[in-house]
């Protein structure tokens, strides 16, 4: 890491995440109309962000920056993968990680490792059947679109909130902080499959507002300093493949992670490798 990089890692420890995330909130969800110019304007400026994907493509369409951010797109601008046993892509944005899981360890940077059960919530019973899985972490710009969707079909079994800190999640702080996924708070969405357990863990980053999923609406920001589980009954919430899940207010990332039986990732999925929502990005191994 460079001195800046460093310096930029390190003057993150002090701050007030959740303070500066409920003060970007109340920016990002403002209905004042110079408020919410403004920063359409300059995101959309700073980022290129291309409208014309956009279900709505006039930016005085949006009641606020957050409804712009969190824009739908149009149907064909996302094809989702159609094969049998493809995994798709759940978000669009860049390749952080992915791989195997050895003995519940998950590659987080080059040297730098955590665990399946941390990213879990320290729930060992949950973590076992990802001891030897696979494992995806997708990072989302400002840029990208920011809904997430089902990589395959499964019916969820349990939602986990893990309150933590709200470092950012960019390549330097991955790089600079220890375990950074598992520090962060985060949403766990854990979905049985035709191919065995699926978790889809939504990770909060600095300035991210909110979390939220189709099933339960707003989960962050937190009320506790506890770990929350929330099961379901079987077959209460199903989501086929491409269906959306959640999203995130503002950018962050995504970690998925697969059972026993994993997943083959495409060879060219390298760190930094672009993806788009729905393309596909692996096969499942025995098929769906």
């Amino acid at each position: 890491m460079s001195v800046l990089e460093k310096l930029f890692v390190l003057g993150q420890y002090p701050l007030p995440h959740h303070l500066l995330s409920r003060l970007m909130g109340q920016l990002t969800h403002s209905h004042h109309p110079w408020i919410r110019r403004q920063m359409i304007e300059r995101i959309s400026k700073a980022y290129g962000i291309d409208l014309s994907e956009a279900l709505e493509s006039d930016p005085e369409a949006y009641g606020c920056f957050n409804a712009f951010f969190t824009r739908a797109l149009k149907p064909e601008a996302r094809p989702i993968d159609p094969s049998f046993n493809g995994v798709a892509s759940p978000a669009d944005g860049y390749i952080s990680q992915n791989g195997a899981i050895e003995e519940g360890a998950i590659l987080q940077a080059k040297g730098i490792n955590y665990t399946a059960r941390s990213l879990l919530g320290g729930d060992s019973d949950l973590a076992i059947p990802f001891e030897h899985g696979t494992f995806l972490t997708i990072y989302l710009s400002p840029r990208d679109y920011h809904r997430l969707h089902m990589p395959i079909s499964g019916t969820l079994r349990e939602m986990i909130h893990v309150p933590g800190r709200l470092f950012s999640v960019n390549d330097a702080t991955a790089r600079g902080v220890p375990g950074l996924f598992a520090r962060n708070e985060r949403v766990v969405a854990l979905f049985d499959t035709a191919m065995g357990p699926m978790a889809l863990v939504l990770v909060g980053a600095i300035f991210v507002a909110s979390i939220e999923t189709v099933w339960h609406g707003v989960v962050t920001p937190p009320r506790g300093t506890k770990v929350t589980s929330i099961q379901y009954p079987e077959g209460q919430v199903r989501l086929k493949k491409g269906d959306e899940m959640g999203r995130f207010n503002m950018g962050s990332t995504i970690v998925v992670l697969f059972g026993h039986q994993g997943v083959q990732w495409n060879p060219d999925l390298v760190p930094g490798h672009p993806v788009k929502m729905g393309e596909k990005l692996g096969m499942l191994i025995e098929g769906i």
